[in-house]
C-alpha cells in the first residue's frame, strides 16, 4: 500500500481534486464506491460497532492504453484493472484526509508505468486539493 496524507484540504475538496487529476490525464472515472457506506450498512450484521471512517470512497479508472501494455506482458496481469485510488478520513482523525492505493509493483515495463501514474495522480490530487480548499 502506498499512501498519502494531504495537508491543507478537506474531504471533499481532495474528492474533486483527484477526479479531476484523473480525468486531466484523458482517463474515464468507471465507479465511485462509497465504501463507507458499505462498512456503515453492514455493521450492526457483523457485530461491528461502527465504520472506522468518517468518509471513505475508492475511485476506479483504467487506461486502455496501459490495459494492454500490461496485458499484452501477462495476460494475468488483468487483475490490475481497473486502477483504483481511496480517499479517506477517519473518525479518529476527521481532519486528516489520505489518499492511497495498491501498488502495482516494478515487474514489467507497464506495472512501472502504472506505478508512475498512480504516483503522479497521488500528487497532483494533492497540490489540487490544497488549492481549492
Amino acid at each position: 500500500m502506498v499512501s498519502q496524507v494531504v495537508v491543507g484540504s478537506d474531504y471533499q475538496s481532495t474528492r474533486e481534486a483527484l477526479v479531476e487529476a484523473i480525468e486531466a490525464e484523458g482517463l474515464v472515472v468507471s465507479a465511485v464506491i462509497p465504501f463507507n457506506g458499505m462498512l456503515a450498512r453492514t455493521a450492526g450484521d457483523l457485530a461491528r460497532a461502527a465504520s472506522p471512517f468518517a468518509n471513505a470512497e475508492i475511485v476506479q479508472f483504467c487506461s486502455a492504453a496501459l490495459a494492454w501494455q500490461l496485458l499484452e506482458e501477462e495476460a494475468a496481469q488483468i487483475a490490475l484493472c481497473p486502477l483504483a485510488i481511496s480517499v479517506f478520513t477517519t473518525v479518529a482523525e476527521p481532519g486528516r484526509v489520505v489518499l492511497a492505493y495498491r501498488t502495482p509493483g516494478q515487474g514489467t515495463a507497464g506495472r512501472i508505468k502504472a506505478e508512475n501514474l498512480l504516483r503522479r495522480l497521488v500528487a497532483r490530487s494533492a497540490e489540487l486539493a490544497r488549492l481549492r480548499w
